[in-house]
């Protein structure tokens, strides 16, 4: 590295200015300026900057260089040696000086162009102070590439942080990839770096050329890009959004809406494998050639909600989305961020609300990415004991520095602002909460008190939550959370970490353990199922029967049915009308409603030939009714949070295999029934909370929907017979391998 000159030659302790710009040049040439700007562009040359100028350009491939100035002769400039750097003396010059610069090569043709350097910086000192302090909320305003007009001047604002860097340089296709020609201004202490740079447009490539402190070059796609190659090509993309939302109506109620006290049946999805087009190569369906398609399908199942795995860039289509490296680019796979905006806009303009898978919890390590960024340990930590994951050979974010809280917290805010997302499906967030999470003893480090929780990701949540609530209203914020964490929806201010709900993972797994055993065992393990109504109310569940549970082996949910064929869909029908009638709002992965035999395959379209299979097609009816009902009747969803709004009438017939309970509604009231072994319980006397005549709404063993058509009381009045510790009763006929629903009229 070069050192600064001490001295001039008279012995003064100050070096002369020509010694002075001597050594700046020679940082220049090197490549290790951290702020050309110094040197570049129009300088004046004389302290008070009334009089007189000097021009300076660096340009390795031109071999002359003339200076336009409006109404002036052009004027050659003069080249410095052999060093690319060009100059042009402006006695009486006054500032600010416009210019235009006309560039002549030995090979290929002159060109006419602005010059980046002479001006001033995109960033403000407020937006600097807040990124630094990690509270700047509309960051991606500022970083990344941004379309500008200054000056008169049309070209692109790039901005990236990497504090470590020696020198810092947007390239691209507008350059040749040469990181010689645009190095970045350093902007103070901040570690921000800015540029820009005229004549680049839309959809032109870049990345940033990175000299690291140790003297490496590397060349990383920008954290804060919108828009990206498709992969396997990994370049930044310019991007400016033109788009015109047709969405008012759904936006302007949003913020008033309580989804707590809303139906949300939630349509997991993964786009890729939903539907292909297999005339064009199996090519997977674009954003806007999705968009009506999956709409009409989910409205007709009765769904309120879709929920794509992450559609933030990534390289391995094989992770389906959990390993991003490009946080604020929806995955150019299906078009571009205004394509995927309209995949939101026609969702919502159907009054369908959309969830977004989100994955702060780790990110590839691949080298091109945010991977040692700037050359060092910048979004992840330094020690593998806090900073690896080695689950996913991925790495963890380091939620204790404030410019990654920042990326992260202003990202979620991105989704939910930029692209009018409804909320945010957090992954993984056991594996943020604890330190030792999947490690052995020695692999981990415990926190100042000697504990196993992150603190730092603790403190992070929490603030996420708080900024989301307060900067999105009406936007939920959903907790992928596996243990017994205390306090997941908990409000922040009263210790919780303030999420809106938490998926239900220990039921799901307690509820297909049970369905997996044969009708005649499942007295032995009746406790399966009802064990998750003991901590029903310690937080405000989602109960999800999500895509984890038809991959590596699983199956599908209808092969994981005992029985001969007929008990599979009856089995698979009594678990799902189980799961939409129970408290907690409901999400299914797509394909359910088709009840394949085999496991998902993300390489391949579901199989949509299915439906017409006679079985299937019975099977699609039910879901398409029990997905109405649950909108149907409020009293399914508005008070899902309300301990007093559901109880068990009795869990503990084991010997039938058969559970009831009930909810409520205000005055609505509705009583379920569930009979899990082939064999009819007629007649069944069930008690009821209140007297009167109860309606049947859902009969899961209907013939229409592939049933066994088991004659049942579709009207019953309540006696006054006490039963079940009930003042009242009423006696139905239970069908077998089925779920019944009363509602009192």
């Amino acid at each position: 590295m070069k050192t600064a000159p001490k001295s001039s030659s008279s012995g003064s302790t100050r070096p002369s200015k020509t010694a002075e710009l001597e050594w700046e040049l020679g940082r220049l040439l090197a490549g290790e300026h951290s702020n050309p700007h110094s040197i570049l562009g129009a300088h004046p040359t004389r302290a008070d900057r009334r009089t007189g100028a000097v021009v300076r350009v660096y340009q390795p491939w031109a071999t002359q260089i003339e200076l336009l100035r409006d109404g002036r002769k052009p004027l050659v400039m003069k080249r410095r040696g052999e060093s690319g750097v060009f100059e042009s003396r402006l006695p009486q010059a006054t500032f600010p000086i416009a210019y235009r610069l006309m560039l002549h090569f030995q090979n290929g043709p002159s060109q006419e162009r602005d010059d980046p350097y002479r001006f001033l910086p995109t960033l403000g000192d407020m937006d600097l102070h807040l990124f630094n302090e990690g509270r700047h909320w509309r960051i991606w305003e500022k970083f990344g590439a941004h379309p500008r007009v200054i000056d008169g001047v049309e070209g692109v604002a790039f901005a990236v942080w990497a504090p470590n860097a020696r020198r810092v340089s947007v390239v691209g296709d507008f350059c040749g990839w040469d990181g010689r020609l645009f190095p970045m201004r350093q902007m103070g202490n901040s570690g921000v770096f800015e540029l820009f740079i005229p004549g680049v447009v839309p959809g032109d490539l870049y990345k940033y050329e990175i000299k690291t402190a140790d003297g490496h070059l590397l060349l990383k796609a920008d954290p804060y890009a919108q828009y990206a190659e498709v992969p396997p090509a990994n370049a930044s993309r310019v991007f400016k959004s033109d788009y015109t939302w047709g969405d008012d109506a759904w936006m302007n109620t949003r913020t008033t809406r309580e989804w707590r006290r809303e139906p949300i049946s939630v349509y997991e999805l993964h786009h890729s494998s939903w539907a292909r087009v297999p005339e064009q190569d199996d090519r997977p369906l674009t954003y806007r050639e999705l968009a009506p398609r999956l709409v009409e399908h989910v409205k007709h199942y009765g769904f309120t909600h879709i929920e794509p795995m992450p559609v933030m860039e990534h390289p391995f289509g094989g992770s389906w989305g959990y390993q991003v490296t490009g946080y604020y680019a929806p995955t150019s796979r299906y078009g571009d961020p205004d394509d995927f905006r309209h995949f939101v806009d026609v969702c919502h303009q159907n009054g369908i609300g959309v969830y977004l898978d989100w994955v702060p919890g780790h990110f590839p390590m691949d080298d091109w990415a945010l991977a040692r960024f700037d050359g060092t340990a910048l979004y992840e930590h330094s020690d593998p004991r806090l900073g690896y994951h080695p689950d996913w050979n991925t790495l963890i974010f380091n939620y204790g520095r404030h410019e990654v809280r920042n990326f992260l917290i202003a990202n979620a805010l991105y989704w939910l602002r930029e692209f009018h997302i409804d909320g945010l499906r957090v992954d993984a967030v056991a594996s943020m909460l604890y330190l030792d999470y999947s490690r052995k003893e020695g692999e981990w480090l415990p926190n100042k008190y000697g504990g196993r929780e992150n603190l730092e990701a603790i403190d992070f949540l929490r603030t996420l939550s708080d900024v989301v609530h307060a900067e999105a209203p009406g936007c939920a914020l959903i907790a992928e959370e596996s243990t017994a964490w205390g306090g997941v929806t908990n409000e922040t201010q009263h210790g919780g970490l303030g999420f809106t709900f938490k998926w239900n993972m220990g039921w799901m797994h307690d509820t297909l353990e049970y369905f997996k055993h044969e009708p005649v065992h499942r007295r032995y393990h009746h406790d399966e199922i009802t064990f998750a109504m003991v901590y029903e109310h310690s937080e405000r569940f989602l109960m999800p029967l999500s895509h984890d549970e038809v991959v590596h082996g699983k199956g599908s949910l209808l092969s994981r049915m005992p029985g001969d064929r007929w008990q599979q869909f009856a089995n698979l029908r009594a678990l799902l009308a189980y799961q939409y009638t129970r408290p907690g709002k409901k999400l299914l992965f797509m394909g359910t409603e088709l009840a394949p035999d085999d496991e998902w395959d993300h390489d391949h379209s579901l199989p949509w030939h299915l439906a017409e299979d006679p079985p299937r097609a019975a099977f699609g009816r039910f879901m398409a009714e029990l997905g109405q009902t649950y909108q149907r009747y409020p009293v399914f969803w508005r008070s899902d949070y309300d301990p007093a709004a559901c109880a068990w009438i009795d869990c503990n017939d084991r010997d039938n295999s058969v559970l009831s309970f009930w909810r409520r509604d205000g005055e609505q009231w509705v009583v379920v029934m569930l009979n899990l072994t082939p064999v009819p319980r007629s007649p069944y006397r069930v008690g009821v909370p209140v007297a009167g005549k109860w309606r049947q709404i859902l009969n899961s063993d209907a013939a229409t929907f592939g049933g066994s058509g088991h004659e049942t009381r579709t009207e019953v009045s309540s006696e006054e017979t006490p039963y079940h510790g009930q003042s009242h009763s009423i006696e139905v006929r239970l069908p077998p391998l089925s779920a019944l629903a009363y509602l009192r009229e």
